[in-house]
């Protein structure tokens, strides 16, 4: 990968000084350490992004299922999980 751009940031002296002073005792350049950092924020950031949008189609589809009639309401769940802890309680 190419490093052809500068990336310019204010922060407090101190910060800077810390990471600095880590860097050097990873053995590692601070430029490669803030590399490593945006990468996996950017990485963070596309996956939140698709686990959105993997949720929202699947609420959706959930929705619709409902509409169209397909699904069992609140009660119902409940009445049949409530049934299924009963018979387990009774089986232990």
């Amino acid at each position: 990968m190419s490093k052809e751009a500068v990336f310019t940031m204010k922060l407090e002296a101190e910060l800077r000084a810390d990471f600095i002073a880590e860097a050097q005792a990873a053995d590692r350049p601070a430029s490669q350490i803030l590399r490593e950092l945006m990468r996996d924020f950017v990485k963070q950031q596309r996956q939140a992004r698709d686990y959105d949008a993997f949720l929202e189609k699947k609420v959706e589809a959930a929705r619709a299922s409902l509409q169209a009639g397909k699904g069992l309401g609140n009660e119902e769940v409940e009445a049949i999980f409530a049934a299924r802890r009963a018979a387990v309680d009774t089986q232990g």
